[in-house]
């Protein structure tokens, strides 16, 4: 008798929380979690905006400072995944100073560099690899035939690429709520399973009386 008051007790406290009231709090807890993790995305993309700004600028210390911050707020938050971010100006600065410093030495066809961009330039309406390799082509008249890339020792374009990885959990409003909604769903599914558990003992145990 004392075990299955005791069980009809344990029951009764756990249906003191409707499974209802448990599932509107979650999908409460969804709605905040859902807008902190994408408050942590919009911050990533205003910092990574920030970074293309400053590539345009053309100021290295600018650049550099941009590229930390979208790195430190990447690293600490969830949610944040960025892809990879190209600093096409400066890839075009460092390959026209390449290929500038190549061109211009002594050279009875005069400045053939300038020459290539006035031929190339109204070509293409922004810089691009097609353009790149127009320039690199028209040098190709002027120098060795077999190979152009040998014109000029042309910046890697990877290394004008930066990526950054996001953590799976982080400390702040977005990870700790994500963790109070898979608590919640513990919950739920807990006080599930004990209710059929406790329901089946008190069962077999009104059989056996």
């Amino acid at each position: 008798m004392a075990n299955r008051r005791q069980i009809k007790r344990s029951i009764k406290q756990l249906q003191s929380v409707k499974t209802w009231q448990l599932v509107i709090l979650l999908f409460i807890m969804v709605f905040i979690a859902s807008t902190f993790l994408r408050l942590d995305n919009i911050g990533m993309a205003e910092r990574r905006d920030a970074v293309l700004t400053a590539d345009k600028s053309g100021d290295q210390n600018e650049i550099k400072s941009r590229l930390y911050e979208l790195q430190r707020y990447v690293s600490a938050h969830m949610n944040t995944d960025m892809g990879s971010i190209y600093l096409e100006n400066q890839y075009k600065l460092a390959t026209q100073e390449a290929l500038g410093a190549t061109a211009n030495g002594d050279n009875p066809n005069g400045n053939i560099y300038k020459k290539a961009q006035d031929v190339c330039a109204p070509r293409f309406t922004h810089y691009s690899q097609a353009y790149l390799q127009c320039t690199v082509d028209y040098l190709s008249q002027y120098g060795p035939a077999d190979d152009p890339t040998s014109l000029a020792k042309l910046p890697k374009a990877n290394a004008y690429r930066y990526s950054y990885a996001s953590p799976v959990w982080s400390p702040d409003f977005a990870g700790f709520s994500v963790l109070l909604c898979l608590l919640i769903v513990v919950v739920i599914v807990g006080r599930l399973l004990s209710l059929m558990l406790l329901k089946a003992m008190l069962k077999m145990r009104n059989r056996g009386a």
